[in-house]
């Protein structure tokens, strides 16, 4: 089984950019959204179609990120800078 119909593209979510990633496997539509640098993945969906995958991936994307806080110099879309967790201890 391979991936196909693999499309990715940039978008502003919640004051941040991320990048949305879709694909099909067989009969299933997967879809994730990462904060493009470094590329973590933070929120994922399956469903029967592209629109549905990506709508419920990109729904769980806003709650999340809604509640985020932007510290200066993050990835939030804003900034020149990239680096979504900057500020965190670690």
């Amino acid at each position: 089984m391979r991936a196909e119909e693999y499309r990715t593209r940039d978008d502003v979510v919640a004051g941040w950019r991320v990048r949305i990633t879709c694909y099909r496997l067989a009969d299933r539509y997967y879809a994730s959204v990462d904060n493009i640098d470094p590329g973590a993945k933070f929120a994922r969906a399956d469903a029967a179609s592209r629109e549905e995958a990506e709508a419920a991936a990109l729904d769980k994307a806003t709650r999340r990120l809604a509640s985020t806080r932007a510290f200066r110099g993050s990835g939030a879309a804003r900034s020149s800078e990239s680096g979504m967790f900057s500020g965190r201890d670690g």
